[in-house]
């Protein structure tokens, strides 16, 4: 079975420390990554930049905006594709990722969020 995950961030508290310390935090996630991507069932790892366009049907148009409709402090900073035999076994493999897995990643809200995959085209 497949397992959509979706990693989020604080990106508020990230942008308010030293762009040194920041760099020091990232440079602990590779090892972790390497892990990760061991178990050989991740099928995609994306970091993704914090612009967002928003698509949306009204009045029988498409309309475009800028931003998230969402209205929180979080920001989507990553996802990634698993494959697992269950919900268990996608949990042991995403909690390999840095985002759980590095302890500075709880001061700025580092957390995954997983979710089954009913339908996938390729």
């Amino acid at each position: 079975m497949l397992y959509l995950c979706l990693g989020y961030l604080n990106s508020a508290k990230m942008d308010a420390r030293p762009k040194t310390e920041i760099e020091a935090v990232m440079t602990q996630c590779q090892p972790h990554l390497d892990e990760f991507h061991k178990s050989g069932q991740v099928r995609l790892d994306a970091g993704v930049e914090s612009e967002t366009i928003g698509l949306r049907r009204e009045n029988g148009q498409i309309v475009v905006t800028d931003g998230s409709s969402a209205k929180t402090e979080e920001s989507l900073g990553s996802v990634f594709l698993l494959e697992a035999l269950d919900i268990d076994d996608a949990i042991r493999v995403a909690s390999l990722h840095p985002s759980v897995q590095i302890p500075a990643g709880e001061h700025f809200d580092w957390r995954i969020e997983i979710r089954p995959v009913h339908y996938l085209k390729q």
